[in-house]
């Protein structure tokens, strides 16, 4: 299955590349432009996109008016600016954005961000692949070399959070609360032994995952 497919829309070339690595590690593709009307004309051939990433501060059209066109090809957009104030904010969030966020910000704020965008507006690729590993989230099975690999529930979603965030560090306390849940009485202790428990049924003791 293809995989998600982000447009970087930022002229700072550091930042740009820098988000870049990080989509790709996390499995995406993406394309970097940095000036506005660079944007029109390529969309009006290439607008396969299911999200996009706006500066708004940009030569040529700024990311508001960029807004008209990511609507007429159906691209969510999630803003990212160092644009703080709060009537920017209200005029992307009314002008149509899916999010806006400031930078600088965290990689695993924008990457959570992200997929909560695609989640809603029905894009977010459900087939993810780590090494040998194919994971469907909606089939909720878990293959390795072409065979299927028993889970629990909780191993399953463990797994799936630690693939879709595997560049970004995943706080134990953060797993806990998102996959055992806040009422869970136990320590973070059980997040390393569950991690472990994968890395061997997986045979990935090599794996930072």
């Amino acid at each position: 299955m293809a995989r998600n497919r982000i447009l970087i829309v930022e002229d700072d070339q550091d930042i740009a590349e820098s988000v870049g690595l990080n989509l790709e590690l996390s499995g995406y593709e993406y394309l970097i432009l940095g000036d506005g009307l660079a944007v029109v004309e390529r969309l009006q051939n290439d607008h396969s996109f299911d999200l996009a990433l706006l500066d708004i501060s940009l030569p040529g059209l700024d990311g508001f008016g960029l807004m008209e066109y990511m609507q007429k090809y159906n691209i969510p957009v999630l803003y990212l600016t160092a644009r703080a104030d709060l009537p920017s904010r209200v005029r992307g969030l009314r002008g149509g954005a899916e999010d806006y966020m400031i930078k600088p910000f965290e990689m695993l704020e924008l990457l959570v961000r992200m997929e909560k965008i695609l989640d809603r507006a029905g894009k977010l690729n459900k087939v993810l692949r780590y090494r040998d590993i194919t994971i469907d989230t909606e089939k909720r099975t878990v293959g390795q070399c072409g065979t299927a690999v028993p889970r629990q529930p909780l191993e399953f979603d463990l797994l799936v959070k630690l693939v879709r965030f595997k560049n970004c560090t995943l706080p134990r306390e953060r797993l806990l609360n998102e996959i055992w849940g806040i009422d869970f009485a136990g320590g973070t202790r059980t997040v390393d032994i569950h991690v472990a428990h994968l890395r061997k049924k997986l045979h990935l003791e090599d794996a930072i995952l």
